[in-house]
């Protein structure tokens, strides 16, 4: 379905892990050409600083407990501003596709009868392994690489166990901080050693970033103790053997 010339455009950007020197070039120039720019709350600070002054900021990040919109309403507003006739710019961390809900934006503005373009960005794990030195495939440790969502969902994480339990592959949870006893044990219990190497990993390629390492039976005593909080990645596997390695 094609779009008429006087609706505006919308673009699903991907703002990257945090350090502005991260973001695409392509990212970079629709941010400084924008209109409207609909934020989320993962988008460094360093990056909104790119945005003209002149360009008209909405803030729809989600936190813990503490959604400013809920997704139908943020799918909603972009439908909206689209009709406006205006370059809006829907800014998101990390990559819009992964567990950034870019698809179900995707979907209602398509519906809608709206062209949206999609700008990838470095995914938070990417950032992440980069940043603190280990890679998330080798030879001798891992042949693959899963990204999953730890986020709870009636207080438990609906996940397949038996698969992300398999030797030979490094397991990244995306927003799992307060579910790390869940994914401990139910890892450990579909056969997972407990001392498989695992961390932690706080505000990834920015200057507060913290790397942690730990066990995967010890995940929630560690971050317990270091006091750790979202954003925070939790990394899996034996290639965190190799973290730091930079002589």
């Amino acid at each position: 379905m094609s779009t008429p010339s006087n609706l505006g455009t919308v673009t699903l950007v991907g703002a990257g892990p945090g350090d502005p020197e991260l973001l695409t070039l392509k990212a970079a120039r629709l941010i400084r050409a924008a209109d409207v720019v609909v934020y989320d709350n993962l988008v460094g600070e360093g990056i909104l600083d790119m945005i003209p002054a002149t360009t008209d900021r909405i803030y729809v990040g989600k936190k813990a407990g503490q959604h400013t919109l809920p997704q139908e309403d943020i799918n909603r507003l972009l439908v909206d501003l689209a009709r406006s006739g205006k370059r809006i710019v829907r800014l998101k961390g990390g990559d819009p596709f992964v567990f950034g809900r870019g698809g179900e934006e995707m979907e209602e503005l398509i519906a809608a009868g709206f062209h949206v373009e999609i700008v990838p960005g470095i995914t938070a794990a990417l950032g992440a392994a980069s940043s603190c030195h280990f890679p998330l495939t080798h030879r001798d440790h891992a042949q693959s690489c899963v990204f999953v969502t730890g986020h709870l969902k009636n207080h438990t994480i609906e996940l397949d166990w038996p698969a992300l339990a398999r030797s030979g592959q490094t397991l990244v949870f995306y927003m799992g901080i307060t579910g790390l006893n869940i994914i401990s044990s139910q890892l450990i219990a579909h056969g997972l050693a407990a001392d498989t190497p695992a961390a932690l990993i706080y505000k990834a390629t920015l200057p507060e970033e913290r790397f942690i390492p730990t066990t995967l039976q010890n995940l929630e005593t560690t971050a317990i103790a270091e006091a750790v909080r979202p954003p925070a990645l939790i990394v899996v596997g034996s290639v965190l053997t190799l973290a730091g390695n930079t002589a």
